[in-house]
């Protein structure tokens, strides 16, 4: 058994561009489906799979740890950078994929079996809908709570917002008090048997990430994400040590090394390694083995396209310490359109009961996706008051 071509369809959805990578092989019917999705960067891993498409092609797909080796390791350059690490995580999807197909079992089958009966899922505020997670104004606290209500009404029993607004360095309290009065405006819609995270999509400065921490630890949030650069991680662990409310990151982290320094430093309760980019099925799976080590729950970052959503999932009924699944399904209206699944989701609580069919358990409608082709990305930038240059 060979692999004859990889292909990649790239399919735009307003603010990424889903990349699906095809493996093709020499069985009629054989296939597998990956993704790649980097937003702002497309056409940069498009790129990169077609270079790295040359080590593969004519090699045995069921060999998918050699397979991963070599797309790590070979061509001097290792692929712990982003553009390449998700190109080889596109790749490395579709071959468990493949094997799963060979062997007629749900990927999680090919890891030890289920290991929980079901997985809980959390959505965005807006169910991903750009203009309603990214872009509702930070003073807009009644918005924060309609939203939030919207979420429990579609069935969620957890949510995440962007309560924490863009901040420069050093500010005063406003910023500090419009995230409260947002997070507090959540907690006051949906009572405390819903789980509330926040996200602060790593905009403040250590010392802006401490204050946010501590002046919504009453809220009892189920995390805080990404409080500051993960390039300080010093100081996120100093934040995860100052507060009770459990800190998670990790979606911006390429390999299992990169993970490493996070676990050792005891910098999070909770990592967010991203499938798409942290080295595919093949490197998550080492990622969460490391964490059980140091008892941190495993929550995958997942806000990309449908195969993305069905890795994770497969993931997640294979892996002891994962805890809760991301997912949006309102950010384009078609996207139930573009993929058939195999797994089910309960419409109350949102969970999902496992997949049935073999390998990711899903197909993807290629006649939908040439429907949208790539456009460029929505432009996202962000200044400060005095017009530098601030994270988004």
């Amino acid at each position: 058994m060979k692999i004859t071509a990889i292909e990649t369809q790239v399919c735009h959805a307003r603010m990424r561009n889903w990349i699906f990578v095809k493996v093709l092989t020499d069985q009629p019917g054989l296939w597998g489906w990956g993704e790649a999705t980097l937003e702002w960067h497309t056409r940069a891993v498009v790129g990169a799979i077609e270079d790295i498409s040359q080590l593969l092609i004519g090699e045995d797909p069921r060999r998918i740890e050699h397979l991963w080796q070599m797309m790590y390791r070979q061509h001097f350059w290792h692929g712990n950078g982003i553009v390449r690490g998700t190109a080889i995580s596109g790749i490395d999807i579709a071959l468990w994929d493949i094997l799963g197909k060979i062997h007629g079992v749900p990927c999680h089958e090919l890891w030890g079996g289920r290991v929980r009966d079901y997985i809980r899922l959390y959505c965005h505020l807006g169910g991903g809908k750009m203009e309603d997670f990214y872009q509702t104004k930070p003073d807009d606290a009644n918005r924060f709570g309609e939203l939030a209500q919207q979420a429990v009404a579609d069935g969620f029993t957890a949510f995440k917002s962007m309560a924490v607004p863009e901040t420069m360095p050093l500010e005063g309290l406003q910023p500090i008090h419009y995230a409260e009065a947002c997070v507090k405006a959540m907690r006051e819609a949906v009572g405390d048997s819903i789980d509330i995270m926040v996200d602060c999509h790593a905009r403040p400065s250590p010392r802006m990430g401490m204050q946010f921490a501590k002046a919504l630890e009453p809220y009892g949030l189920y995390f805080f994400e990404e409080p500051c650069w993960p390039e300080t991680m010093d100081d996120i662990a100093l934040i995860q040590r100052a507060v009770k409310t459990p800190i998670a990151s990790g979606e911006r982290l390429v390999g299992v090394h990169a993970f490493r320094e996070m676990l050792e430093k005891r910098a999070v309760s909770v990592i967010q390694p991203d499938i798409t980019h942290c080295g595919g099925l093949t490197e998550v799976r080492r990622i969460a083995a490391l964490a059980d080590a140091y008892r941190v729950s495993v929550a995958p970052h997942n806000p990309q396209g449908p195969v993305s959503t069905a890795a994770s999932i497969e993931f997640g009924f294979s892996a002891p310490s994962y805890i809760i699944c991301e997912s949006v399904h309102n950010d384009v209206p078609w996207r139930v359109d573009v993929v058939s699944e195999g797994f089910t989701v309960e419409p109350k609580g949102r969970v999902v009961y496992p997949n049935q069919r073999p390998g990711l358990g899903i197909e993807i409608n290629e006649d939908e996706v040439k429907k949208h082709p790539f456009e460029q990305e929505v432009l996202q930038r962000t200044f400060y008051k005095d017009g530098s240059v601030g994270d988004w």
